[in-house]
């Protein structure tokens, strides 16, 4: 028979002694080597496994218990112990009769497990003896940097840089995380959590799309836009179709949303006219309505139609200035 040493990767994200029906038969057959307790370590024990912590010397160690034991097998701690690895393989390659060496995962990473990851960095550096400047945040302070982070993730859309997408959209993780965290300091009554906020947006999710999770039949997209918008009526008691718009995003993609909400229940309410009005932002205000309500008939993005001429704008100012310093 092959003497084998095993070295037994699991994921530090899942709970101790979670672990595949072969992981936990080579554990209950062959002595069990590990770098320093753990409750990996303390779950192994409890199901009768033989464990050794071995704080020095891990390679000779395990060379010595499977020229014994012909198997053992070492488990990994959080970081895989790439180092013993590489010592082991290489004194391994250098002397291939002594064993073999075999990479057995135990468990995996969920998708979504360095989302934990991110949940425990964020505790810790909102936490007392972390970043004095995250704790003393508050909601209302962080508030803009929300805005601007989703702003940057919406400029890499807009360049379709998708490298640049996944930094941003970390960015606007961080936020939430961080709102999140703050809310644990809350009055009793009112703190929240971040899995509060998962959970609730689970519950929204399965509970909108019943087409997907209750066996609903799927119909076109625009049923189920529809059923989407009167499974949200249903949840929301609002008094006004206007109700749930953010007032505060910018006032050409509010003049948008609002044309588009009213419209949506058929009420055909006339923007004001510019020259019935008594002062000059009122005109121009009346004026630029009237453009957006224009906009939304010839099915263009006011908002986005704005943005495109303004950074074409912005490229001839800058070229104008190059032709400038040139010149002088």
């Amino acid at each position: 028979m092959t003497a084998r040493i095993v070295l037994l990767v699991t994921s530090p994200r899942l709970p101790a002694g979670l672990l595949t029906a072969s992981a936990w038969d080579v554990v209950r057959s062959a002595p069990v080597l590990a770098g320093a307790e753990s409750e990996l370590t303390s779950a192994v024990g409890a199901a009768g496994a033989e464990v050794t912590v071995v704080t020095e010397g891990a390679t000779q160690a395990l060379l010595d218990a499977v020229a014994e034991h012909g198997t053992v097998v070492w488990l990994a701690g959080p970081t895989g112990d790439e180092s013993l690895a590489r010592e082991l393989g290489l004194r391994l390659a250098r002397e291939p009769g002594l064993a073999e060496l075999e990479l057995m995962y135990g468990s995996w990473d969920p998708p979504g497990a360095r989302l934990l990851d991110a949940v425990e960095v964020m505790d810790r550096l909102a936490s007392p003896g972390g970043d004095p400047w995250k704790r003393a945040q508050t909601h209302r302070s962080l508030a803009g940097f929300l805005l601007e982070e989703c702003y940057e993730a919406y400029d890499a859309i807009s360049a379709d840089d998708t490298d640049a997408l996944r930094e941003e959209l970390g960015d606007v993780l961080l936020q939430v995380l961080l709102h999140a965290r703050l809310a644990e300091e809350l009055p009793e009554g009112k703190r929240w959590t971040v899995d509060d906020v998962a959970g609730g947006l689970v519950d929204k999710m399965v509970r909108r799309n019943p087409h997907v999770f209750s066996g609903e039949q799927a119909g076109s997209i625009e049923e189920i836009e529809a059923a989407w918008e009167r499974i949200k009526r249903a949840e929301k008691a609002r008094a006004s179709v206007l109700d749930g718009i953010a007032m505060s995003q910018p006032a050409l993609a509010l003049a948008a949303k609002i044309l588009d909400r009213a419209g949506r229940i058929g009420l055909a309410v006339p923007p004001p006219l510019a020259e019935s009005q008594v002062d000059p932002e009122a005109r121009l205000g009346a004026s630029l309505l009237a453009t957006v309500a224009a906009a939304r008939q010839a099915a263009i993005d006011p908002e986005a139609a704005l943005r495109r001429t303004t950074l074409a704008y912005a490229d001839a100012v800058r070229a104008a200035e190059s032709a400038q310093r040139e010149s002088s």
